[in-house]
């Protein structure tokens, strides 16, 4: 019997490592994304660690140095119109766009997810009433409903990650929401409840492990969008408020002729931080996609 248990789990545990192994060698073959998280990676390790390397202070006005200054040894960005390094608000600024980005698509998921299993597994009054509520946050206009939240509020890292969490969970809700109403009738849902399985168990044994896949692609394309809203917000002046820095506002001050033509430096690193991490975030969501995709083979 010992001998028989053995080999039954050995059988159900081959097929999940041999369905993790092609995942991890389909995503490890897309090279859009490989590079994408490579590029990634390098950018999260250099906003962490730049600023205790380098000693970087975004905050201290340098007065000894001329304002709004050009490149030079000391300051490798030159300075802005108070004298404040620019490099040193560059990094600060991506950790601040970075971390926006990425907790506001955690908030999304947490919202979303938990909301959309319910309407699709219990129906019913929840499934209406979850759902018409995401029908009501989905037909404002995202940017013009952020931008009354925050100013009601008060422009912060904080409110422009909560707000933006908050707003982003109809489109999780509702995606998950479809794939728990086929998975819910399917053959080894009805297996389990007639075994007395627990409809906790259900959902988290059976439907969430068939269903998260496309979530976890709708996440990495959320981040970008949200990094994009706040530089968005901030480069509108209701974002993140100066002297803390992040590449949206940078880019706000830098939108003057003036500075565009004469003083590249100050709006050309923010610019292309921000097209390259949004880039390699949807290669990476492509890279996901596709390594997830049992239809691909490689």
């Amino acid at each position: 019997m010992i001998k028989g248990g053995e080999s039954l789990n050995t059988q159900k545990e081959i097929p999940a490592n041999s369905y993790m192994k092609d995942v991890c060698r389909r995503f490890c073959a897309h090279k859009p994304a490989m590079i994408s998280l490579v590029v990634l990676t390098l950018e999260i390790l250099a906003v962490i660690l730049l600023p205790v390397l380098l000693h970087l202070d975004p905050y201290t006005t340098d007065y000894e140095t001329m304002f709004g200054s050009a490149p030079s040894a000391l300051h490798i960005l030159g300075t802005d119109d108070v004298g404040r390094d620019i490099f040193a608000r560059f990094v600060y600024g991506g950790r601040v766009s970075l971390s926006v980005g990425i907790l506001s698509a955690v908030i999304s998921l947490a919202i979303g997810v938990p909301l959309g299993v319910a309407a699709g597994y219990y129906r019913g009054i929840c499934e209406t009433l979850i759902m018409r509520c995401a029908d009501v946050f989905m037909s404002f206009p995202a940017m013009v409903l952020i931008l009354v939240l925050v100013s009601v509020l008060g422009p912060s890292v904080v409110t422009v990650t909560i707000v933006i969490g908050i707003l982003g969970w109809p489109k999780f809700a509702r995606l998950i929401y479809g794939n728990v109403l086929s998975a819910r009738e399917s053959d080894y849902v009805e297996s389990a409840r007639a075994v007395g399985t627990k409809d906790f168990g259900i959902l988290t044994r059976y439907i969430l492990p068939n269903t998260f896949a496309p979530v976890l692609i709708a996440f990495t394309f959320r981040a970008a969008q949200a990094i994009i809203t706040e530089s968005s917000l901030s480069f509108l002046g209701m974002g993140v408020q100066p002297p803390q820095a992040s590449w949206g506002n940078i880019l706000y001050d830098a939108q003057f002729i003036s500075i565009l033509s004469q003083r590249p430096w100050l709006w050309i690193p923010p610019g292309v931080a921000l097209v390259v991490t949004v880039l390699c975030i949807n290669f990476l969501g492509d890279g996901v996609r596709d390594a997830l995709d049992t239809k691909m083979v490689i």
